[in-house]
This record gives structure tokens, C-alpha cells and sequence, in this order.
């Protein structure tokens, strides 16, 4: 059945299109971070157009073959890696590259699935626009694999993360039809919101073809700042004073640990301390306008001014120009970079209410520092939205694969704590694998009977990214 497949696929996309070389199909097989490296495959489908995928799907469909829908494969939780057992297609939608429209009145853009981020946010530019979401990844993830893994980022506090950017979809479902609701409206009420269902479904509802997306004004005032503060407690007041100081025209809000800078700089080539003196805490604060002439300069050194005065910040810098804004982001991204070559790391993506932040970082603190004595925890982020990287460096000295042996216990010792709070084991990364089988624990059995029965309306035969999100 897979050979007869094969030769279908083949005669359909052509050599180009059709991947079954072991040479040439390597880098559809592993998750780039290294947790799921064992994948096969039938064969990798490289579809150049929505019928083509449409056509993809029909054919596995009617041989009873499985997809492993795939973007950029940028993902952290194994969403996009195809199994062991190597029965599956791999459908990688990287040629689906076309933007089909820009309508700068309307403010909208239309793309397909392989379109990479950074592409969408260089297009708005050019119109004079912005196209919001951005993450470290945005030069190789794909606006597909962002939107159904509903993707966070930076200015989540100011625009909302993927799902609330998306006016449209393009979807093949997993018998090979298309749902075409590529619409630019903002009010559209006629029914369920069907989009929703897929943005953020990670690949197992259908495949997401292309998007209808929203634009928003450029920004022309752009004041960015990196502030020390003597703990997260601090960061949060100054996140309440931030925003009232500057008309809730702050559009990051990131919280860096003191080991989070050392790591970036020690390992980072052309990342700089932004300040003379180390704070055990940081916060690096953008607030952006449209206006040309906004008071943003303004607002922020009154704000600066009172917050010294309580405490609540003891140094700072404020960017005089792109290149020092630029840098003092680069210290933000590079810190990631910088905890690789720390030994082994444990990650942790966990949401809480913006109030529990404080509490949540200084229990899973202590609680993993007497799991793991020396343990070497980053906890950094999206302060702003609630959301906290808690990523666990190993003890220095310590044996890389024996500490990471204890991924289950530590990961479950601070998803406890996240949702004791009332917050999320996932904010912005997804289940895919890695966190399959843990949802179990902390969706109510409500949750869970609804999302399998919308599993099986949609795709009763389990074909779609099987094994991902929901568990066997």
C-alpha cells in the first residue's frame, strides 16, 4: 500500500515535490531541539498549491495513511515530528510561499502557510504597516506552523497572540476537502467561528493553507528601555506603573533573571551587559505609538523618575538609537542561546494570571531548588502576559543525561505550581508530544470529552497528526 502510494505521490508532485531519499528527507524527520530525533517516514510531500494538498491528503486518505503536517519545524514540544514507526507522510508546506494580497485600507494581508514570519512582517513594511507576531524563530518559522500552534511572542500584551490576528483561514481537512473562509472582516456573525478551531489545534484538525491576517499602523515612536529591578514583585509594579504612565502604549514587558544576562554574555558573541552593576532581576520595556510625535520619551521618564524614587528600579538605559534598542534585544534573545552551552536544560512554557507571577516564580524557585540541589533555574519572559520560561539549567559538573533523566518529575513539580495558581502547563509552545500524556492531569474530564469529540466529527478516522495533542 505505501509503494503504490509513493508512485501516486510522485507521479502528482514531481521529483521537487516528492522527498524519499534518506539524504533528502533528514531534516523533515527530527525536532530541531533535539527531543524527538527518531522519525521516519513513508516519503515527504512538498505541495506547491492548496489543491495539491487538497490531492495529498485525498490519496493517504483513500490508503489509509496517516500526515504529519510540517512548517519551518521550529516547534519545542514534537508537534511536527513524524513517529518510529515510519507510516506516515510528512506534508511540509514550505512551497506554499505566495502572498496573495495586502489590502492597506483594509488592513489586511493575505499568505499562504509557508510563508515565513519575518517575510509578513517585511510585506506590512513595506505598505507602511506592522504585522505583529514576533519570536526569536521569525526567520525560518512558517505563518502555518505559527498559527496552529497559536503562537505567543513578544507583543502579545499590546496585540494578542496568533489567534487574535487572524481574520481568515484556508483549511484542508483530513478527507481532502477545503474549507474556504479566506474573509477580511471584523464582524462576521454567522455561527461557530470555525477558524478557531485550527488555530492552535497543531496540525490535527486539517491543514492550514493560508491566512487572512491583520495589519495594524507602523510604529513611528519607539522608546525602549532596560531597567533593573530588585525582584519580580518590583518588575509587576512597574509593569502597572508602565502602563499608565504611557496611555497602555506599552507594547513588551520582559522579565530576565541576572543569571539569564550572565549566560548570554559569557556565551554569546556580541551580547554586552546593558548596565555597570548586576541586579538579580531585569526588565526590558518597549513602548511603541503610531504618532510620529507621541510623548513616549516623556511619559517614560516621569515614570523612571517616580520608580526610582520607590525603589522599584535602581538602574537603567534607555536606547538612544535602533542600534542600542537592537542590542539591548539581542541581550533578551541571546540568553536562550547562551543557556545551551550551560550544560543540559529542562524547559518549562507556563502561564499564570499577570498578579501571580511573583508568587509563582519564587515557589518554583525554592521547589526545584530542594528537588535539585545547584540546580541553576532561568526563569524569564513575557512578564507582561502572564507568561514564564522556567528553563532548568543542570547543576554545574552534574551528568547531562542523568539530569535529564528527571524532566517528568521537575516539569511536573512546576506545572503544579502554574496551575495551583490558576494558570497553564502550555502557553505559547503547544502539547505536541512532549506534553500529551501530562494534559491528562489538568484538563477537567469535560475539557478533554469535548476536544476528543470534536477530534472525531472532524476526523473520525484518526489520520490527521495522529498521536499529537490529544493522547491514544
Amino acid at each position: 500500500m505505501s509503494a503504490e502510494l509513493s508512485r501516486q505521490l510522485a507521479a502528482l508532485l514531481g521529483a521537487k515535490g516528492w522527498l524519499t531519499s534518506p539524504e533528502d528527507i533528514a531534516p523533515y524527520l527530527a525536532e530541531w531541539r533535539g527531543h524527538y530525533t527518531d522519525g521516519r517516514t513513508i516519503g515527504v510531500a512538498r505541495p506547491e498549491t492548496t489543491e495539491q494538498v487538497s490531492q495529498v491528503v485525498a490519496a493517504c486518505v483513500a490508503a489509509g495513511v496517516p500526515v504529519v503536517p510540517q512548517g519551518g519545524n521550529t516547534g519545542l514540544v514534537g508537534g511536527a515530528a513524524p513517529h518510529a514507526h515510519g507510516g506516515e507522510v510528512v506534508v511540509a508546506c514550505g512551497r506554499l510561499a505566495r502572498i496573495r494580497d495586502l489590502d492597506a485600507a483594509n488592513g489586511t494581508i493575505t499568505v499562504e502557510a509557508g510563508v515565513t514570519l519575518k517575510a509578513i512582517q517585511d510585506a506590512a513594511a513595506a505598505a507602511d504597516r506592522l504585522f505583529p507576531l514576533s519570536l526569536g524563530a521569525e526567520g525560518t518559522c512558517q505563518i502555518g506552523g505559527n498559527l496552529s500552534t497559536n503562537a505567543g511572542g513578544n507583543a502579545v500584551l499590546r496585540y494578542g497572540n496568533a489567534r487574535s490576528l487572524v481574520l481568515g483561514i484556508e483549511v484542508v481537512l483530513p478527507d481532502g476537502q477545503v474549507l474556504e473562509a479566506l474573509r477580511g472582516l471584523r464582524k462576521d456573525n454567522t455561527g461557530y467561528d470555525l477558524k478557531q478551531l485550527f488555530i492552535g489545534a497543531e496540525g490535527t484538525l486539517g491543514i492550514i493553507t493560508a491566512a487572512v491576517l491583520k495589519l495594524f499602523p507602523r510604529p513611528r515612536s519607539v522608546e525602549t528601555a532596560f531597567l533593573a529591578v530588585p525582584s519580580p514583585a518590583a518588575a509587576l509594579d512597574l509593569l502597572i506603573r508602565s502602563r499608565a504612565a504611557t496611555g497602555d502604549q506599552i507594547s513588551s514587558f520582559e522579565l530576565i533573571p541576572r543569571i539569564g544576562v550572565e549566560f548570554a554574555v559569557r556565551h554569546v558573541p556580541g551580547a554586552a551587559d546593558p548596565l555597570s552593576d548586576p541586579s538579580p532581576w531585569y526588565v526590558l520595556l518597549e513602548a511603541t505609538s503610531s504618532a510620529p510625535d507621541a510623548p513616549l520619551r516623556a511619559g517614560l521618564e516621569t515614570l523612571l523618575e517616580a520608580a526610582f524614587e520607590a525603589g522599584i528600579v535602581t538602574d537603567g538605559a534607555v536606547a538612544e538609537s535602533e542600534a542600542q534598542r537592537q542590542g539591548l534585544w539581542f541581550v533578551r534573545e541571546a540568553l536562550v542561546e547562551g543557556q545551551r552551552h550551560a550544560g543540559a536544560s529542562i524547559k518549562n512554557d507556563v502561564s499564570v494570571p499577570v498578579s501571580q507571577v511573583p508568587e509563582f516564580i519564587d515557589r518554583a524557585l525554592a521547589a526545584v531548588g530542594e528537588r535539585v540541589p545547584g540546580i541553576r533555574p532561568v526563569a524569564f519572559g513575557h512578564l507582561g502576559d502572564g507568561n514564564v520560561h522556567l528553563n532548568l539549567s543542570q547543576p554545574e559538573g552534574a551528568d547531562p543525561a542523568a539530569y535529564l533523566a528527571q524532566w517528568a518529575d521537575l516539569t511536573g513539580l512546576v506545572d503544579d505550581i502554574a496551575t495551583g495558581l490558576g494558570g497553564s502547563i502550555s502557553a505559547e509552545h503547544g502539547i505536541g508530544r512532549l506534553k500529551r500524556d501530562t494534559l491528562l492531569r489538568h484538563k477537567s474530564s469535560v475539557e478533554m470529552d469535548l476536544m476528543r469529540s470534536i477530534k472525531r466529527a472532524i476526523d473520525p478516522n484518526s489520520l490527521m497528526n495522529p498521536g499529537k495533542v490529544l493522547p491514544d
